[in-house]
């Protein structure tokens, strides 16, 4: 196996190198005493921005400069009240979240009620006990977890999103005590953080994030008391500062993914709020430049995120939409053709989107989000979805908000909410049916109402082309959901640092629901973001009709030993699904078909059934047959070693039953596994038994329930009275 550093440089051109290079020469340069000294601010606006270099000038600027180039809606004089006639809910969420920030209580990613002290320390997790140290930030190793802890949960504190919260409650409210805690946080973090000392200079990501909090906050409270010329100026200088390290460590080539198209969004929101400042338009134009060309880097044909991950989509689309909803603010032009992708980046989501409006877990979440703004637990995209309605006039973009336009409002403001208000929201028209190729997606459900059933099956690769780093070892793995509840998940993401058993565990083949030979997992971690090998899933055929959607795939993750996986999965319209699934090769494997449930209870029924209990009380039948005797297997909870187990949120994590059927089995070998949804639990589940060809593979079900009696086919292309 090649090492994953030595793939990466491969693949680097002269110029990521030379970026490399200049970047550690800039590092050696910023770690002298001068350069991380705090410069007074009026000095250091003299400079790069002489016309805001007094207290009154500064002051100016962020009541005035600054909400005539930001998002309509913060800087609309009524939109408290627009808020509190269209989202009352909303407003209690905020002021709710508020108050709790002024007692020091974080609710952050998968924790809650975090305490960071009093003052705050902005370099501690409080999850491990660990303190990052105050050393040169080209020092510190943000991975290394026994030095500084878990760094998202410090990063999730210092992107003062949060911050964004107090000052959307004094803009609801007009209460002082809000815009004082927002005026005194930033003072804090100014502070404690010097110029490129300590942890949160460690990511041109998280400066990039800050910085836009920044922007958020300035907007909503300033016209509040609290909000001085002496604040004005030492928040402008900080401005710049981030800026420029974001300028100077730009994520060319390390990481040039999210965190690229991230920093990128921060350059231009320097470089169109703060046109004063002498580099704000090299800012904008290297934003804007960096953005358009890693759209056509990072999305595929299909409109989908290359690093195949719910949460990077979303992230994506957040990022996309701002910089058009800021460059057409600003009178910079948006290429049609970006607006285009945005549209398609937004079908995507509503594609997978569950019947109860959350999205599916697929690859890692980090828990974080772009949009600074309160949400709603799990919201799934409701706010991508309102603004996408408002721009793209799209009946069905509407009706996936659920009615939820707090977004919308607080961005785009009364006009934006006009826009949306004029739609009349309907469903998708298009079939229930979408295959995204490119990505490797299929998803097929029985319609759009809240208690449809749906199944999404990875027919893609690992991840990226770069690394991989953020998909999971899930090839040919399935999703579902019956009667609208979430019954067949992706086990989740853990975290990212920490015991590295549990992030293995969460991204393994083992914690989803698909096949493995020989106990191994399709993939190999090679530290926490990467991978030995990169193996491909091969879509095969698929067809859709009134009676049948049929999607057929194949992968190479068993290549070294001469053996190919395949799975047809098929939805038999609209009630239940087949999944056939062969292992090709010569010899005997140990082979097994697994699938991880949500958290609910499981029991064995009769033979050959499994009875997945869901929350509702619905039923979910399972049953699988193969040529011989299958071994089954219910794990929940269990440690050594880790197996049933589910992570909701970044840092949570919780029992839920895996089932496992494994066989030893001379190969090619076929298993069929019935998922059989009932809403009503019965006594006993649907008579099931298997057809067998002349090799003695199962070939079909013979089915009987009700006194209709009916036979399944292999290819899903016939369903009759027998």
């Amino acid at each position: 196996m090649t090492p994953p550093t030595l793939t990466r440089l491969r693949t680097m051109t002269v110029w990521d190198l030379a970026d490399r290079g200049r970047q550690e020469v800039l590092k050696r340069v910023d770690r002298l005493p001068s350069a991380t000294s705090q410069a007074d601010p009026c000095a250091l606006l003299a400079r790069r921005a002489p016309a805001l270099a007094s207290p009154e000038s500064a002051l100016e600027a962020l009541r005035t400069t600054l909400p005539r180039h930001f998002f309509a809606g913060l800087s609309e004089p009524g939109i408290a009240r627009v808020i509190e006639r269209r989202a009352t809910e909303e407003r209690r969420k905020v002021i709710v979240a508020a108050t709790r920030l002024i007692e020091r209580r974080f609710n952050l990613l998968g924790y809650r009620s975090l305490s960071f002290g009093d003052p705050v320390d902005w370099h501690l997790d409080p999850v491990s006990s660990r303190r990052a140290p105050l050393v040169h930030w080209s020092r510190l190793d943000p991975l290394d977890s026994a030095v500084v802890g878990d760094s998202k949960v410090v990063w999730e504190l210092n992107r003062h999103q949060w911050v964004v919260h107090l000052a959307q409650a004094w803009t609801l409210t007009r209460d002082e005590r809000y815009a004082a805690e927002c005026v005194s946080m930033i003072e804090s973090w100014i502070g404690a953080n010097p110029i490129g000392i300590g942890i949160n200079w460690a990511s041109s990501l998280e400066v990039a994030y800050r910085l836009m909090s920044w922007c958020w906050v300035a907007t909503l409270i300033r016209d509040a008391p609290a909000v001085t010329g002496s604040l004005a100026l030492t928040l402008l200088a900080a401005v710049w500062a981030h800026a420029r390290h974001v300028r100077r460590y730009l994520s060319h080539s390390f990481s040039p993914n999210t965190h690229l198209t991230g920093e990128a969004l921060g350059l231009f929101y320097a470089g169109v709020l703060f046109p004063d400042f002498r580099d704000a338009a090299q800012w904008r134009d290297l934003g804007m430049r960096v953005l358009l060309d890693q759209s056509s880097a990072q999305l595929s044909r299909d409109g989908v995120h290359f690093e195949l991950s719910t949460c990077y989509h979303r992230y994506t689309v957040e990022t996309y939409l701002q910089f058009a909803l800021l460059a057409t603010r600003n009178g910079v032009p948006v290429p049609e053709d970006l607006w285009t992708k945005l549209e398609s980046m937004i079908e995507f989501l509503i594609a997978i989107r569950r019947p109860d409006g959350s999205l599916p877990s697929i690859g890692d979440d980090d828990g974080g989000a772009l949009c600074p703004l309160v949400r709603p637990s799990r919201d799934g995209a409701r706010g991508v979805f309102a603004l996408g309605a408002s721009l793209f006039h799209r009946p069905d973009f509407a009706w996936a908000t659920g009615g939820d336009v707090s977004h919308l409002m607080w961005m785009r403001g009364s006009a934006g909410l006009d826009e949306f208000d004029a739609i009349r929201s309907a469903p998708p028209s298009a079939g229930a049916f979408r295959l995204f190729p490119s990505a490797g997606y299929a998803a097929m459900r029985s319609g759009w109402d809240v208690n449809a059933h749906q199944m999404i099956v990875d027919v893609g690769p690992l991840g990226c082309p770069i690394s991989s780093g953020h998909g999971h070892a899930d090839l040919l793995s399935v999703q579902c959901v019956a009667f609208g509840e979430p019954i067949l998940i992706d086990a989740g993401t853990g975290s990212y640092t920490g015991d590295g058993q549990w992030r293995d565990y969460f991204r393994s083949t083992a914690a989803h629901s698909t096949l493995r030979v020989d106990k191994r997992d399709h993939a190999q971690p090679a530290g926490l973001f990467a991978w030995h090998s990169r193996p491909r899933a091969t879509l095969l055929e698929w067809h859709s009709d009134t009676l049948f959607d049929v999607i057929h795939a194949e992968h190479d993750a068993y290549s070294d030993i001469s053996v190919t996986c395949r799975r047809r999965a098929i939805f038999v319209k609209p009630h239940y699904w087949l999944l056939i699934d062969d292992v090709d090769g010569s010899a005997p494997h140990q082979v097994e078909v697994a699938f991880q449930f949500a958290p609910m209870r499981v029991r064995r029924g009769p033979h050959p059934w499994i009875c997945a209990e869901t929350p509702r009380g619905r039923a979910f039948w399972v049953a699988a047959f193969a040529p011989e005797t299958l071994h089954t297997d219910v794990a929940c909870g269990e440690l050594d070693p880790i197996r049933g187990w589910t992570s909701a949120d970044y840092g949570r994590r919780e029992p839920a039953p895996r089932v496992t059927y494994s066989s030893r089995a001379s190969l090619p070998w076929r298993c069929l596994t019935l998922l059989f949804p009932e809403a009503v639990p019965s006594a006993s589940p649907p008579f099931v038994s298997p057809l067998y060809d002349d090799r003695r593979r199962p070939r079909g079900l013979v089915f009987h329930r009700s006194g209709l009696s009916l036979v399944i086919d292999e290819v899903g292309a016939a369903i009759h009275d027998m």
